[in-house]
Parts: C-alpha cells; sequence; structure tokens
C-alpha cells in the first residue's frame, strides 16, 4: 500500500462515518488528507493529522474524532492496528503484506514509479543558464545548467508542458566588447581594458580566420574586420556553448535570439500594449514604466533621453513573448548578481495584468555562487577563460555525473562550495558515489541472484515483514510525494537527498537480507520475495539518478 493509497483509504471512511451520520461536515470543509512517516519506529507505519484539521468543522474535539475514524479504519484490509495518540494523531500500522505489495507496485510501474499528472495541462517556460556568447559557460552557470535541466526532468514527470529555453543574449554592448577583443588577438594585440581574455579568445579568432579564407581580416579597415568578428565569432562561440552543454546532458527546446526581439517590433508592440494599459508616461526626456505601482521599489526607464532602449525593455518584450508562445507560467532561474532584478520583473509582469511569484505566470528563482576546491584550497581561475572557473574544468577534474550530482544536492538559493577530491572519491564519503554504487549494487545483486534460481515470480508480499524491510519499504514509498514536493517548491535538490536516503536504507537492508540461498540451502518464497523488494530498491534510485541527469551504473 503506497501513501497514496492509503490516505486515498482514509478519505473513504471519513466519507463513511459521515454517511453513517456519527460525524457531519461539508465537501468543502474536507482537507487533503496527508499521511506521513512517524519519527518513531513505534508509532506505527504512517501517521497522519486529519482528526485535528477537520475536528472544528464537524463539531467535535479532535480525539474524538480520531477515535471515530480509527474504529472505521480498523475494518480495512491491509490495517493491522490504529492507534490514537496524542491531541488526535492517528498511528497506522499496516499487515506485512499491504506494505510489501509496495513492491510489486514499484517494479511494475518501472520508470513511471513517482510520476503524476499533478501538473497536467500546464504549459511551463523554463529558462536556465542563458550565459552571454562572449565566452565559455562559468561555473555559476553550470548550477543553472544541472539545477535547470534537473527542475524541467521533474516537471515534465509531475504532467507538465516543459519549453526548455535558452536566451542568447546576441544584442547590446557585450559582444561589442567580444568582437573587439577578437580583433585585438587576431592583430596581435592586447584586447582592450573592458574586452575578453583567456586562451579561448585567441582560439576563437583563429578558428574564424581559419574557417574564411577568402577574408582578408588583416587587410579590412577596423570596423569592417571588426563587423565580420561580430557575425562569424559570436556563432562560432554559441557553438561550443551548446556543445558544451551537450556533453553536459543539457538540451534546449528553444534557443531564443534577444535580437530578434528588436528586428521583429515586438519590443515597440510590447510598449504599445503598456502605453494603451495605462502603464506607461513621459519625464524629463525619457520614458518610464509605472512599476511602482506593483510592487517595484521605484518606477523604470523603458526608453532613455538619447532615444535608445534601455536592457529592461528588452526583457518586456521578452516575457510577453513567452506569454504569446502559450506558456502559462515563465520560470526564470537567474544568478545572484539579478537578485534586485525579481521586484522590477514581477512589476512588469503585474503590469500587463498578470500573476508574479510561486506558481504564477512568472516566477524567478535565484541561484547563489559555487567556489570550487582543490587540496582545501579555492579554485581561482581557468587558463582557458582567464578569470574564471568554467564548466568545463569540473568536467574535466569530476566527470559529468559527479558534476551534475555535486550541482544539484544542494538547495540553489545557497552558495556551494564543491571540493574536486572529495567528488572525484570512490568513497562512501561522496554522496554521488555512495548512490550510484548503491544502484550497482542491487544489479550485482539481481544477477546473483539470477545465477541461483531466485526468480521474481510467485511474490508473496507478506514475508517482507522483518524490521528491515519495512523500513526499506517506507522510504521507496515516500518517492512519489517527493517528486511531486521537488516540482511544487521548485527544489530538484530534495530528489538527491532522498535517492541519498534510499541508498542508505538499501545498505542497511542489504546487510540484513539475503536474497539468494546459501550454498546448501534450496531456493524458497522469501528469497524471490527479497528479490522483488531488491529490484524495487533499484528501480526508485534508477528514477531518482535520472531525475538528476545521472547515470545509473550496474557494476562499478
Amino acid at each position: 500500500m503506497t501513501p497514496e493509497e492509503l490516505a486515498e483509504l482514509i478519505a473513504k471512511s471519513l466519507h463513511q462515518v459521515r454517511a453513517n451520520k456519527e460525524i457531519t461536515f461539508a465537501d468543502t470543509d474536507m482537507p487533503a488528507v496527508r499521511v506521513e512517516r512517524p519519527r518513531a519506529r513505534a508509532h506505527g507505519d504512517w501517521s497522519t493529522n486529519i482528526a485535528m484539521q477537520l475536528a472544528k468543522k464537524a463539531g467535535l474535539a479532535p480525539r474524538d474524532l480520531a477515535e471515530i475514524l480509527a474504529a472505521e479504519l480498523r475494518k480495512e484490509s491491509g490495517i493491522a492496528k490504529v492507534e490514537v495518540a496524542g491531541p488526535g494523531f492517528l498511528n497506522i500500522y499496516l499487515q506485512a503484506a499491504a506494505a510489501g505489495e509496495l513492491a510489486r507496485s514499484i517494479v511494475e510501474a518501472g520508470a513511471a514509479y513517482g510520476t503524476s499528472t499533478a501538473n497536467k495541462g500546464q504549459k511551463i517556460n523554463l529558462e536556465y543558464v542563458s550565459a552571454n556568447p562572449t565566452g565559455p559557460i562559468h561555473i555559476g552557470g553550470a548550477r543553472w545548467a544541472a539545477v535547470g535541466d534537473s527542475l524541467a526532468r521533474i516537471l515534465a514527470a509531475t504532467g507538465a508542458e516543459v519549453v526548455r529555453e535558452y536566451y542568447f543574449n546576441d544584442h547590446g554592448a557585450q559582444i561589442d566588447r567580444f568582437s573587439s577583443s577578437l580583433l585585438a588577438r587576431s592583430r596581435g594585440e592586447e584586447v582592450p581594458a573592458d574586452g575578453y581574455g583567456g586562451e579561448y579568445i585567441s582560439n576563437i579568432a583563429a578558428q574564424v580566420q581559419a574557417e574564411h579564407p577568402e577574408v582578408d581580416f588583416a587587410g579590412l579597415p577596423r570596423e569592417k574586420a571588426q563587423e565580420l568578428f561580430r557575425k562569424y565569432g559570436v556563432a562560432q562561440m554559441f557553438a561550443e556553448i551548446k556543445k558544451e552543454l551537450i556533453d553536459f546532458r543539457v538540451e534546449f527546446d528553444v534557443y531564443f535570439h534577444e535580437d530578434s526581439l528588436y528586428s521583429s517590433g515586438e519590443v515597440e508592440e510590447a510598449l504599445k500594449q503598456l502605453r494603451e494599459r495605462g502603464a506607461l508616461y513621459e519625464k524629463d526626456g525619457a520614458t518610464w514604466v509605472r512599476t511602482k505601482e506593483f510592487g517595484d521599489d521605484k518606477d523604470r526607464v523603458v526608453i532613455k533621453t538619447n532615444g535608445e532602449t534601455a536592457y529592461f525593455t528588452g526583457d518586456i518584450a521578452y516575457y510577453l513573448n513567452k506569454r504569446r508562445r502559450g506558456s502559462d507560467c515563465a520560470i526564470y532561474l537567474l544568478g545572484a548578481d539579478h537578485h534586485g532584478y525579481i521586484g522590477r520583473m514581477y512589476a512588469m509582469a503585474r503590469a500587463f495584468g498578470d500573476e508574479a511569484g510561486s506558481g504564477k505566470n512568472m516566477e524567478i528563482l535565484i541561484g547563489q555562487l559555487v567556489n570550487l576546491l582543490q587540496d582545501g584550497e579555492p579554485v581561482r581561475m581557468s587558463k582557458r577563460a582567464g578569470n574564471v572557473v568554467v564548466l568545463s574544468d569540473l568536467v574535466e577534474a569530476a566527470g559529468v555525473d559527479a558534476a551534475r550530482y555535486s550541482l544539484v544536492r544542494s538547495a540553489m538559493d545557497t552558495p556551494l562550495e564543491i571540493d574536486l577530491a572529495l567528488i572525484s572519491a570512490h568513497t562512501n564519503d561522496n554522496p554521488v558515489y555512495y548512490v550510484q554504487y548503491a544502484h550497482a549494487r542491487i544489479c550485482s545483486v539481481a544477477r546473483n541472484a539470477q545465477e541461483h534460481g531466485v526468480e521474481r515470480r510467485d511474490f508473496d508480499p507478506a514475508l517482507l515483514n522483518t524490521q528491515a524491510d519495512k523500513d526499506l519499504l517506507a522510504t521507496l514509498a515516500r518517492y512519489p510525494e517527493v517528486v511531486a514536493q521537488a516540482a511544487e517548491l521548485r527544489e530538484p535538490h530534495r530528489i538527491a537527498r532522498y535517492i541519498e536516503e534510499v541508498a542508505g536504507a538499501y545498505h542497511a537492508w542489504y546487510g540484513k537480507s539475503r536474497v539468494t540461498p546459501r550454498a546448501s540451502d534450496p531456493v524458497t518464497a522469501t528469497h524471490r520475495a527479497r528479490l522483488w523488494l531488491n529490484d524495487a530498491a533499484g528501480q526508485v534510485l534508477a528514477n531518482g539518478l535520472q531525475l538528476l541527469g545521472v547515470a545509473a551504473p550496474q557494476q562499478m
């Protein structure tokens, strides 16, 4: 019996006692039934506080309602015992067969175990990374890549239609600085003071020249040469960024070019709509949007006194573009330096008549910085990039699996330190190794069982009756709830922390439970039942690792 099935059973029992006229309450008074694993084993397999939630509406004391509900639940098959505790908690003990049946449910569901339709019908535009095409992806961008891709997988697992989007910043002064840096390196000059350094600039410049031998970059006037370096260099840099992301198992459905907002007239259209809504006004020769009326700390300029659009103006048009493409919710994953952007972005969405904030039409998630450590000392810069640590440095040092896992397993709104020695170690102190090794051990047990004639058939769930069995089953049962919470709270790290719990519960179970018989012993129904549980644990680990974009190895 899964927690969801138990919650449905409790709800059914509540409606039954109402039908028996033992209690009264309106359908609208009925809260969602939630069951949780008690902290102490002695308090049952599952616990619920539904009686405390509903008591006032039912006109009863919480314990009195709990006693009525407990009496009804005791009639249900699969329930071994129900106790009322404290002010009105219900502690529920399952029969071994009901608890053990979960193993079969997980194995038969396979990759679908843990998925749901909670977000079915919702179209989510998820924008992450969006690094300027002026250099390799830095370590902060690597974090957004890992977290964003994992979040997209999690949201899709709950039924949402997710559009993974990369905002390609190809409009603005940073591209001018990039092209002037390429030109300088091609002519053996120092890059401008506000330009970009690192070996990659020389490499990009050389690649552009090699791929376009028909162009005399050295002989062209400086302005013309820089224009061509802008055209070809940006394309070359972005091709490298895309390859780096694909190698990191991160792919996008849409690569949206910022410049298209201006060339298509969408910027003007967005401002026209705001003007029609009375959200724009003229002051001091500039055009302003009334963001303060919608929760910002001040109004914002959208057209400067010189007639040029402000950077924020592109963001306005881009958001409207996402909504026009059918997105119910636009989620942005931004770096720590964008924290001050939240107020103006939410205000802008409200100016269009939308709702902003968690689960609404616009949602902004801010990620904190990442620091790499090598032998306890910070890794300061990349030889390739010149002034920052980049994604390729981390992948080269630790591999894709360890890199992705280490970037996702902590809440992204907290600063993160990654010890390269730790995440490269083949020890249980390394979280990704600990989880992957558990999965490899499960696969090894299954292979060994097959060799000894233990097959996954004639399943008797009642034989999964040891405390180790119960502990592992209870841990596996929580997976759908963890996925749902990770989607609702936009927190992929919950998956990583949970599968570490699964790995720990499995290792403890493995030390106490034999799946294969000893040499002189026959295969029994207990061995077969444990093989089901073994494989169920492997399925949950594989499903969780897949949501994080991390491999589930069959041997290590």
